[in-house]
């Protein structure tokens, strides 16, 4: 993160006694990367945070790919994916590569337990739902359109409200038609952590310059509760070596009772992106929202159309030479594509050209305004689809750009 916050109960000075009401010691901990030079945060907790045991290997989260001799454009409808699983366990990868996976949970339970990635960073959008994400940093509450960007090695759980169905807006699905929650989840794999794009920050001072679709100030960062002092039993578990493995605390795992640093989860809502428009059809990158290594995050929001009296509204026909584009649907009308849905998700591999479908170029003269509401996934590196995806798989969609 760009900027340093604090929470909680702190001594004035690093690595300095900070004594428990009992006049035992608070457990001091570094949080950090990059061997002690990268971003860090230094933690407090009640208990030493090495004392666990029970540790076991629950399952392989290794991938396995589909169709990996096969390119061709696609589109996959998620709208009928059932529910499965809880926060974790139902993440149904869809798209990966060496540098990122890609998956969607429609949860079906709620989490017993906590849980750690110690290979990558997730980054979470919301779709539908809301609840609080409980982090050993604190807590953040999370509703529809929300991204959540939880950093390698916080141990975190997600909870997510019951829809009470009389108070469901007219129009919505209704509590039976739809899952309490459904969100997207995109993991660096690489080692990598997110980012704001480079050009928005000050190389300086690390703050958002004045040109970036948003800043410091629309980034929401962990508040109270902070602290959870309970014996018991209770399992974390932690991703690493491509595997879930599980350990049991004799503690609460979230009994941090202060921090400070630049290494922490946040969360940042998708209408608080503010689009930058221009007289001419604008390129994918001023969408940019999140970066990592090899792979950039857009966000596609409504905003203002090009105003040239005979500028061409939507996307120019082009070929992504260097990158594979995938786009996630999540609400509005999407004036270059035909036969999309909400739930829907599109992947154009790299060296294949795409652009408006037939006849929707001469609808978008009139249109001051867009509505379309998008996610945007692009890669250095080809993706690779999942069987799971491979099911839900429209595979004339290749064809809609003919006639």
């Amino acid at each position: 993160m760009p900027h340093y916050m604090k929470l909680g109960q702190i001594p004035r000075k690093r690595h300095v006694q900070f004594r428990r009401p009992d006049g035992a010691l608070y457990s001091e901990e570094l949080f950090g990367t990059e061997g002690f030079v990268g971003p860090s945060s230094t933690m407090y907790h009640i208990h030493p945070p090495t004392q666990v045991h029970g540790w076991t290997t629950r399952y392989s989260t290794k991938v396995e790919y589909a169709e990996t001799d096969t390119m061709r454009m696609r589109h996959i409808k998620t709208a009928p994916l059932p529910p499965k699983g809880d926060p974790v366990t139902g993440r149904i990868v869809l798209f990966g590569n060496a540098d990122c996976e890609m998956s969607l949970c429609n949860p079906a339970e709620p989490m017993g337990y906590h849980f750690k990635n110690a290979q990558g960073d997730d980054l979470l959008f919301i779709h539908f739902g809301s609840g609080t994400l409980y982090t050993m940093m604190g807590a953040l509450k999370f509703g529809p359109k929300d991204y959540l960007v939880i950093p390698k090695g916080v141990t975190y759980r997600i909870v997510f409200d019951r829809r009470d169905p009389a108070n469901i807006p007219a129009g919505e699905p209704s509590a039976a038609e739809m899952p309490y929650a459904k969100f997207l989840c995109i993991e660096t794999v690489n080692g990598s952590h997110y980012e704001p794009p480079r050009r928005y920050v000050s190389k300086a001072t690390g703050q958002f310059l004045e040109h970036a679709p948003y800043c410091e100030r629309d980034l929401r960062t962990p508040e109270l509760p902070l602290t959870f002092d309970e014996g018991g039993e209770f399992e974390v578990r932690i991703k690493a070596r491509d595997c879930v493995h599980s350990y049991t605390y004799d503690y609460h795992p979230l009994d941090i009772v202060g921090w400070d640093g630049c290494y922490y989860p946040y969360a940042f809502n998708i209408d608080d992106f503010a689009p930058i428009t221009g007289k001419l059809h604008m390129p994918p990158p001023i969408h940019q929202t999140f970066e990592a290594h090899n792979f950039v995050i857009c966000s596609f929001c409504p905003r203002m159309l090009d105003w040239h009296p005979q500028a061409i509204k939507v996307p120019y026909n082009h070929s992504n030479i260097d990158s594979d584009e995938v786009l996630y649907y999540v609400e509005g009308n999407f004036g270059s594509r035909k036969g999309i849905e909400v739930g829907s998700i599109t992947a154009h591999p790299q060296g294949i050209p795409h652009g408006p479908h037939p006849g929707t170029t001469l609808k978008s003269f009139d249109h001051k305004r867009t509505e379309e509401l998008a996610v945007m996934f692009d890669t250095q590196f080809p993706l690779e689809l999942t069987e799971q995806a491979l099911a839900m798989d429209d595979p004339n969609y290749p064809l809609s750009w003919l006639g």
